[in-house]
């Protein structure tokens, strides 16, 4: 026997018609339905307790105990309340704890996303099965919008699990017992790349377990990237389900120490010895630099220990301008552990001469 769906625009609530020849069994969102002739459909109607199918389910704003008009965070509030109370771990000899806990969750889950709240409150809980839009959705929707046919034994055997394998359920629109498709899950892991290859950027080589492989993956990492930062390899996660897609691979990022070299965001600060004659009469000095070898530097006479001289474009590149930063390079005046006696009489002169004491009124 075959039945067509139109869309009921006489009422103030939506409602679906199924109509066979002659006949029509009306369909109607507040989830009874109304025979007006008597013919076979009526009863798959009934058996089926209308729209929607899960009528034994508790209503999520009673699992909450919130009212249709609560607030987003007056949903949060009262779950987190719940899932304190009912957590099995809280309590673990109550054997309905569990059960419980899922049922606050699930109901947390759809009325603190707008979307699924919206379908939720039009269709109830068979709103994962039912369409969305301007003029509401369609029941039938597996078997194609308003005015769609369908076949009533894809209906008897989607419901009640005959019809020789080609049953399908007209409130999902997919074929009994056929998974849906699901993304994999994400997978985290964490590497340590060279101080360089963080500044400049470059490939680094990461080993991955991929089911009961191991793979080697290779990760570009971006000029400039910072301390704990992370990388997202899509489809590189875990196996997805049903023939879905596989999830990703997030690499969080570790930058190894360099025996010379430390970051301050952009720029790049090294610590350089100078002599005290080099300090006090100026000199010309090798400093080295990240990307462009040794560089002279000139250092002005009168520098004092731990000042700064500025090498400008060669720090770190910024990943959004693609400008460098600046090196710093920190002068560190030192003596030799051991002066010589010639060494520790000229001292000795300069001590005598008249000087400036640098810890006068410093603490005053």
């Amino acid at each position: 026997m075959h039945f067509s769906v139109e869309k009921g625009k006489d009422s103030s609530f939506p409602f679906f018609i199924l109509k066979a020849r002659t006949a029509e069994v009306r369909w109607k969102t507040e989830n009874r339905c109304d025979a007006l002739n008597e013919i076979v459909a009526a009863p798959l109607f009934c058996l089926a307790s209308c729209y929607p199918l899960e009528m034994s389910k508790r209503d999520f704003y009673e699992v909450l105990g919130v009212s249709r008009s609560a607030t987003k965070d007056e949903v949060r509030k009262a779950y987190k309340k719940l899932a304190r109370k009912f957590h099995p771990d809280v309590k673990p000899a109550d054997p309905d704890s569990e059960k419980k806990f899922s049922e606050i969750t699930e109901a947390y889950d759809v009325l603190s996303d707008e979307e699924k709240r919206k379908n939720y409150d039009q269709f109830g809980h068979s709103f994962r099965g039912a369409g969305s839009g301007p003029s509401g959705g369609n029941p039938f929707e597996g078997f194609g919008g308003g005015g769609a046919s369908f076949d009533l034994d894809d209906l008897l055997g989607g419901m009640f699990g005959g019809g020789g394998g080609k049953g399908g359920s007209p409130f999902g629109g997919g074929r009994r017992g056929q998974p849906r498709a699901q993304k994999g899950s994400d997978v985290k892991a964490e590497i340590t790349v060279p101080f360089t290859v963080a500044v400049e950027g470059g490939d680094y080589s990461l080993s991955v377990q991929q089911g009961s492989k191991n793979e080697r993956l290779t990760v570009k990492i971006p000029a400039g990237i910072d301390e704990g930062q992370s990388i997202r390899l899509a489809g590189q996660g875990g196996a997805g389900s049903g023939g879905g897609a596989a999830g990703d691979l997030l690499v969080t990022i570790h930058i190894a120490a360099h025996p010379w070299f430390r970051r301050d965001g952009h720029n790049l600060l090294v610590d350089v010895p100078v002599t005290p004659s080099e300090a006090a009469l100026g000199a010309k000095i090798d400093v080295p630099t990240l990307h462009e070898g040794v560089v002279v530097l000139s250092v002005p006479p009168g520098t004092s220990s731990g000042a700064k001289l500025r090498l400008r474009g060669k720090g770190v590149r910024n990943p959004k301008t693609g400008d460098r930063g600046d090196q710093f390079v920190v002068l560190k005046i030192v003596l030799p552990k051991e002066l010589s006696d010639e060494a520790q009489a000229l001292y000795q002169q300069l001590a005598d001469l008249p000087s400036i004491d640098p810890r006068d009124g410093l603490w005053a």
